[in-house]
């Protein structure tokens, strides 16, 4: 688990088949989960200068992984008894965006990112999401695309400060939405009783 907090820029030393190869001053241990552009990827060879991974090709299926160069988002798993500071985050990629529009509004910044309309439903206003592995808050939701607004530390400290018009961007939406939606497509409003509203009302 994940909680959307970007804890160094680390840059790509390769790219090849399903290997990633890091330069970072993180250092992991062999099976650590890192969560590289908000993916979370399991370390399969430590260097002297950094990390591998390894990429699965359903991951590399649901993934930007022409982003996968330069610099890449890494944030290690949480361990038991850090502090949680951003929102649960699975590194679990739903679906790849594509940035419509980056302004400049003085002292933040509004980016509109496009997505197919089936994950609308997964995006609610003012609930989190999780853009390359930045755990966000959204401001507005439309038919095929929502409304993100950006601090300036955020976009100097983040790959946020490259976006433009076309980036395409790795998506995760919150894990509560999905599992509600799981839930109430499998169950038939006829059969729902007591226990199921109290199953769904225990998730929050």
């Amino acid at each position: 688990m994940f909680t959307g907090l970007i804890r160094e820029m680390a840059q790509v030393k390769s790219f090849g088949g399903n290997r990633l190869s890091l330069k970072a001053a993180h250092k992991p241990k062999l099976g650590d989960s890192i969560a590289v552009n908000g993916t979370c990827l399991s370390v399969v060879s430590i260097e002297s200068d950094g990390f591998s991974v390894e990429l699965s090709p359903e991951t590399l299926s649901h993934i930007a992984t022409e982003k996968l160069s330069g610099d890449v988002h890494i944030e290690p798993a949480m361990a038991m008894g850090d502090r949680f500071e951003g929102h649960i985050v699975q590194g679990h990629v739903d679906t790849v965006g594509t940035v419509r529009s980056v302004t400049d509004n003085g002292n933040s910044y509004d980016v509109i990112i496009d997505v197919e309309s089936e994950f609308i439903p997964l995006i609610p206003p003012k609930g989190s999401i999780t853009i390359d592995g930045v755990s966000l808050t959204v401001n507005d939701v439309y038919d095929d695309a929502f409304r993100l607004t950006i601090i300036p530390i955020t976009m100097r400290e983040t790959l946020f400060g490259t976006y433009k018009k076309g980036t395409r961007v790795n998506i995760e939406t919150d894990v509560f939405a999905r599992y509600m939606r799981h839930i109430l497509s499998a169950s038939k409003p006829k059969s729902m009783g007591w226990d199921d509203i109290d199953r769904i009302h225990s998730l929050y």
